[in-house]
């Protein structure tokens, strides 16, 4: 090149240099104006703004600024708008604060703009029409209230409105419905005023998706959504809708999946179905009534039919077994009637066939497995008639078999016991035979037989069945003796052997019986004495013995069995019954045993005393005399001793009370004389390995403390001393409301107590599971004030939130305010604290672990935790960081949801591994919760919570969110963010979007959203 033109080629150069320059200093300026978030630590002076990760730069000029997810907190700068040429504006999953940003009327190119999952209040404005350039507009997962106003239907060219998950009170506008670009509408989960469906939707003509779930609609659906050509998303679901579902709206060329499912839809389905596309179809929990159109034959595409929960009658459609695609065919709960198509499953690779509780007759089809992937056959609750298909015993797909209350026959095939992924099989009331097998499934959890005619003996086999939790056999034809080898079963919960023909006697070891609280033996013709050993069992509540061959007495340690029902009735027991049960609980449980007696007149039965002769009552007079006699020489020896021992006792407490040091974290009234001369047999609490704790009254003040007194091994050297107070101290300087306060630390050489406040209502697994454990430290609640097992008070759901976001709140500020950040590393149900109002706190920081025993390894790596809460990294790193407490977390979540305990799953499975299976094979999220506080208005919510728990629980740390996510996911609920909701019934009707099985199987915390659906910790959705 000659000189001549190098003048010019920096002259074409200079403006772009200028231009990026300036923009280089905008951008600084923003990220000063923002606090200069670490994430933005590569924006810096030296380097070019389109090399930065969240700039993207179009002929070297700034268009796109990427700022999620960077943890932003402030609220956002007009400066942003400086940047002339930008067309892209990213700002959500952060914690942005304040109203809507109008001066973004400024940003005059704006065409995307993506708010959401933020902290956004207030209105929207009125005159929001002024950002003409949008195409795409996100603000779901905020705080916006009010309406949305009429002027969101004057953005010409927008094809994207997101407007789910707010808490918009108000109305929603007609004026929507000019849009006429429009592609995407998402309005679910907001609390709009009771409102019809404007009939100008209907003229969305390029609109694909529309999703108003959960938003108090009302009215019917207008019969102008027939008019929608391009729909191929319509989601209505759980609102309360009424009237018909519109005849065209079967008959759309486009529509592909459609959810109208938990409404009050009435009227029959309409018989014009031509929408060939339809993938999916979900119009369960309606009143639907009339027959199943026979044109439903015609949807060719279709894999997934749900019209369960209905008042639909008539015959199933034959045609409809020939559906090539068909994997998931739903009808429970309705009128049908008629025998099953024959060839249903020939055709298509049927996951799920579930037909109960209707009127059906006839056999089962012989082809439900044909396509070999068959995960369920329920159809409990029908007519039907004639033996199992051979073919399903050929099924090694199944998982469950649900048949009972029926007119079945015959045996059950073979293969059906053994099938490797059986897990419940439920064949009561019918007319089945047979013998059981010596062996079953692996997995197989819930065998119910009741009401049948099998027969012969319960096989020694059964020590092979270690992963059954309930057995049901009663009024049945078994004989012979209970074998030995059913004791073996440690997971059993429930034994019902009731009205058979069993004989001989019992068993006389339990050992494994840990976990059973249900045994019914009676109705048969058992003998010999009742085992000392089932007066041992732990948790046994029911237990049934009547109308048997017992003798010989009831063994004494029966006294000690928790029993909510007894009933030894009908045997021929002898002597005492145990003083425990000698009250009106139990007046029915003895009777028919004529040896038996009792010491009070409350139970019928005879006297344990007769009156006594001439004879014994000299002798009873001698014996005081000679008992006052000795009482009198010991009182006298007693008190001459007492008065030289007392100045060497008090000499003593005297040097040993100075041998304590008192290290005060709070204001304390007390001393740790108080504290000291309280530590007795009347206030303990509870103790476990490394301790006791007491729960005391400190009468100085009325107020009540609870105290953990630790055991120290004599030889713990100095570091570990230096590095227990070191600990305590971090903990003794924690002030946070979701936090137990550790008020005080008193010790001396051989051992350390720790003053916690007292916790009116103990541990959250009490509530939860009604245990009264007083096996651990961490068990006993810290503040609870007795042993004894806690009355069964249901926990509401609103309650259970409540304690969620509470503890997630003690959570969050130990990871993410503290420095360094606190790690707990035993997150669980008994380390959640709850005071008088049901506040959750958390407690026990493994200080009791800390002098347990010397040589342990004592840093943030040591393997610590209870089992079912461990995250899978725990055990095979020494490296872990907050995030295994995030999985224990997750763990916690699934408590509350679904009522279970952590290692409450299957055979080889704790919790989180069950729930990741339900998630995986597609099952509702609903089937899962806690039966006690399952309420129709909570059930969005609940699988929210339960689907945010599974996801707590992935394997990989990666995966999991922060407790920050989860806070702020937990956050949407609380009723504090819900003011303006008047009821309590609606405190937590805003609810995120729920993760699906897809989603929690491939989640990443940067993951980009599709066009369609976003993906994130935070906004997800539910199949």
């Amino acid at each position: 090149m000659s000189l001549p033109f190098l003048p010019c080629f920096f002259f074409l150069l200079l403006p772009f240099t200028v231009l990026s320059q300036s923009e280089q200093s905008i951008l600084l300026k923003l990220k000063r104006q923002l606090g200069n978030p670490p994430s933005l630590h590569n924006w810096i002076s030296s380097s070019s703004p389109c090399t930065w990760p969240e700039i993207k730069c179009t002929a070297g000029s700034v268009t796109q600024l990427l700022l999620r997810d960077k943890n932003i907190t402030a609220p956002i700068p007009a400066t942003i708008c400086d940047l002339k040429n930008l067309t892209t504006l990213d700002l959500a999953y952060n914690y942005i604060p304040l109203g809507f940003p109008t001066f973004l009327y400024n940003c005059s190119n704006l065409q995307f703009l993506d708010l959401s999952q933020n902290y956004f209040v207030g209105l929207l404005p009125d005159d929001i029409d002024r950002l003409s350039t949008l195409t795409y507009l996100d603000v779901g997962a905020n705080n916006f209230s009010g309406n949305i106003p009429p002027a969101i239907g004057r953005l010409p060219e927008l094809q994207t409105l997101y407007l789910y998950q707010n808490q918009f009170n108000g109305t929603f506008p007609k004026e929507i419905g000019n849009l006429s670009n429009l592609e995407y509408l998402a309005m679910p989960y907001n609390g709009f005023v009771p409102s019809e469906i404007p009939v100008e939707f209907g003229k969305l003509s390029k609109l694909k998706y529309m999703w108003i779930k959960n938003s108090n609609l009302i009215g019917s659906i207008p019969e102008s959504f027939s008019d929608l050509s391009s729909l191929e998303h319509l989601d209505l679901a759980v609102n309360n809708l009424e009237g018909k579902i519109p005849d065209g709206l079967l008959s759309l060329e486009n529509l592909t999946y459609l959810y109208l499912f938990h409404n009050n839809l009435s009227g029959e389905i309409p018989q014009k179905v031509e929408a060939f596309n339809l993938v999916e179809i979900d119009l369960g929990m309606n009143n639907l009534n009339g027959s199943i159109p026979q044109r439903f034959a015609k949807l060719q595409k279709l894999e997934v039919l749900h019209l369960y929960d209905n008042q639909l009658s008539g015959e199933l459609p034959a045609n409809i077994s020939l559906l090539p695609n068909l994997k998931n065919f739903r009808v429970f709960t309705n009128k049908l009637s008629g025998v099953l198509p024959s060839e249903i499953g020939l055709h298509s690779k049927l996951e799920a066939f579930e037909v109960s509780t209707n009127r059906f007759s006839g056999q089962l089809p012989e082809n439900l497995c044909a396509g070999g992937v068959l995960l369920g056959v329920v159809a409990f609750s029908n007519n039907l008639t004639g033996e199992v298909p051979q073919s399903l015993g050929n099924c090694s797909s199944l998982r469950t078999v649900q048949l009972y209350d029926n007119r079945l026959s015959g045996e059950i095939p073979s293969g059906i016991w053994t099938s490797i992924n059986m897990t419940y099989l439920l064949l009561s009331d019918n007319s089945f035979s047979g013998n059981l097998p010596s062996s079953v499934a692996w997995n197989l959890s819930r065998l119910e037989l009741s009401n049948n005619r099998f027969s012969g003996p319960i096989p020694s086999g059964i020590s092979r069945w270690q992963g059954l939790v309930v057995l049901e056999a009663s009024n049945n034809l078994f004989s012979g003796e209970i074998p030995v080898e059913v004791t073996s079963l440690k997971h059993l919960t429930s034994l019902l052997l009731d009205g058979n023909k069993l004989s001989g006697q019992l068993p006389s070891l339990m050992i494994s019986w840990k976990s059973l609280t249900t045994l019914n033996l009676s109705r048969n013709e058992l003998s010999g004495e009742i085992p000392e050993a089932m007066g041992s069992l732990p948790d046994l509540l029911y237990l049934d013995l009547s109308q048997n061959h017992f003798s010989s007495e009831i063994p004494s340690n029966f006294g000690g069995l928790k029993l909510a029902f007894l009933d030894l009735s009908s045997n021929q027991l002898s002597g005492k019954i145990p003083e425990e049960f000698d009250n009106l609980a139990y007046e029915n449980s003895f009777r028919n045993n004529s040896k038996l007696c009792a010491i009070s007149p409350v139970v019928d039965l005879p006297s344990c005393y007769s009156k006594p002769t001439n004879s014994d009552k000299i002798s009873s007079k001698l014996l005081a005399l000679i008992l006052v006699l000795a009482i009198t020489i010991f009182l006298v020896t007693a008190i001459l001793t007492l008065f030289a021992f007392r100045d060497h006792l008090r000499k003593k407490q005297k040097r040993e009370m100075a041998l304590w040091k008192l290290t005060s974290f709070q204001r304390v009234d007390f001393t740790q004389a108080n504290i000291l001369a309280s530590l007795t047999e009347n206030n303990l609490i509870g103790s476990g390995g490394s301790g006791k704790v007491y729960r005391i009254d400190v009468e100085r003040s009325g107020s009540t403390v609870a105290v953990k007194k630790i055991w120290k091994n004599r030889n713990c050297d100095e570091k570990l001393e230096k590095e227990f107070l070191s600990e305590v101290e971090i903990l003794g300087g924690i002030r946070h409301a979701n936090i137990v306060k550790l008020l005080c630390c008193i010790s001396n050489e051989d051992s350390k107590l720790l003053v916690y406040e007292y916790m009116e209502n103990q541990s959250l697994d009490r509530w939860l599971h009604g245990k009264g454990r007083s096996s651990s430290l961490s068990s006993t609640g810290i503040g609870t004030g007795t042993n004894s097992v806690v009355h069964h008070v249901v926990l509401d759901w609103p309650r259970r939130l409540q304690i969620a976001i509470g503890a997630a709140q003690g959570l969050h500020y130990m990871h993410h305010d503290c420095a360094p950040p606190i790690i707990h590393r035993d997150v669980k149900s008994s380390n959640i604290l709850l005071d008088s109002e049901f506040q959750a706190k958390i407690a026990d920081f493994g200080l009791a672990k800390t002098l347990a025993k010397q040589g342990d390894a004592h840093t943030m790596s040591s393997v610590a935790g209870s089992f079912g809460y461990i995250a899978p990294e725990y055990a095979y790193t020494t490296k872990v960081n907050q995030k295994i407490d995030v999985y224990s977390f997750g763990v916690v979540l699934l408590e509350l949801v679904t009522g279970r305990e952590p290692n409450e799953g299957d055979e080889n499975s704790n919790l989180a591994e069950w729930a990741w299976r339900q998630i995986a094979e597609g099952k509702a999220a609903v089937n899962c919760f806690d039966p006690e506080i399952k309420e129709a208005h909570y059930l969005e919510e609940m699988a929210t919570v339960f689907n945010l728990g599974v996801l707590c629980t992935s394997k990989l740390p990666s995966n999991r969110p922060s407790m920050k996510e989860v806070l702020q996911v937990l956050r949407r609920y609380s009723s504090k963010d819900n003011k303006q909701k008047k009821k309590m019934g609606s405190e937590f009707d805003v609810v995120p979007l729920l993760a699906s099985a897809t989603y929690l199987s491939s989640y990443k915390p940067d993951e980009e959203y599709n066009s369609n659906v976003k993906t994130s910790c935070l906004s997800f959705t539910v199949q």
